[in-house]
């Protein structure tokens, strides 16, 4: 089995990269003279991923706009949340509307992707489909990450994910998810932290660690740190 269409989340509006992001949406911000959202379609390229759903809401027109100017051998389509912002899982559940796949691959453009992930990700996946997994994260210490003031997010035993406990690894971003995780879910705002929450409690949530060092636009002084203005 393998995976075929990737989401990638881009509705926020970035308030904590203010003032930047009071006129442009966080994924257009260039980091190493490529934007970020570029910089994450250039990873699912290389996994051989050959399309991508977009979530937008905040300034969606400069997205659109530029995704119609950039050329990549992969098909993009971006999908509107509607008139209002949904959030990361309302977000995610509107994304599958528009798909008739079982299983998606998803990122936040907002992590520094680079090609030392792919294989990572290869081995993530290997392991949600030998395993039928409904739900996999990429995860990382908090030691690894360029921003030291990030909290943990999760414990790791035998490779389930729990909240208590030393709250050693992030979120980074990458997430591999059935579409039956969402299932007596209708579209509206809520958070993807929503749907963990209940696989955590059915021991149901699973995690693979990256041995990458983690660098993640948390916030403008990150941004200032990694521009070096």
């Amino acid at each position: 089995m393998d995976i075929n269409t990737a989401l990638v989340l881009c509705a926020g509006y970035g308030k904590r990269l203010n003032p930047i992001t009071l006129n442009k949406p966080k994924p257009l911000i260039e980091i190493n003279q490529i934007t970020l959202l570029e910089n994450t379609i250039n990873l699912i390229n290389s996994l051989g991923i050959k399309k991508i759903l977009i979530n937008t809401f905040f300034l969606s027109d400069q997205i659109k706009e530029y995704i119609e100017k950039i050329n990549l051998n992969i098909s993009l389509e971006i999908v509107h949340d509607g008139e209002k912002i949904l959030d990361t899982g309302g977000g995610i559940l509107n994304l599958l509307k528009n798909s008739d796949q079982e299983n998606f691959i998803i990122f936040n453009p907002d992590t520094i992707w680079n090609e030392n992930y792919l294989q990572e990700i290869e081995n993530m996946k290997n392991f949600f489909f030998e395993d039928n997994l409904k739900n996999i994260l990429l995860i990382v210490e908090k030691s690894k990450s360029f921003d030291e003031r990030m909290k943990g997010d999760f414990s790791v035993e035998n490779r389930k994910l729990s909240k208590f406990g030393d709250k050693k690894y992030i979120f980074t971003g990458c997430q591999i998810l059935n579409r039956q995780v969402f299932e007596n879910y209708r579209i509206n705002t809520f958070s993807i932290n929503e749907i963990w929450e209940k696989m955590i409690s059915k021991k149901e949530l699973y995690g693979h660690k990256s041995e990458q060092a983690f660098t993640h636009l948390t916030d403008f002084e990150i941004y200032q740190k990694l521009t070096k203005t």
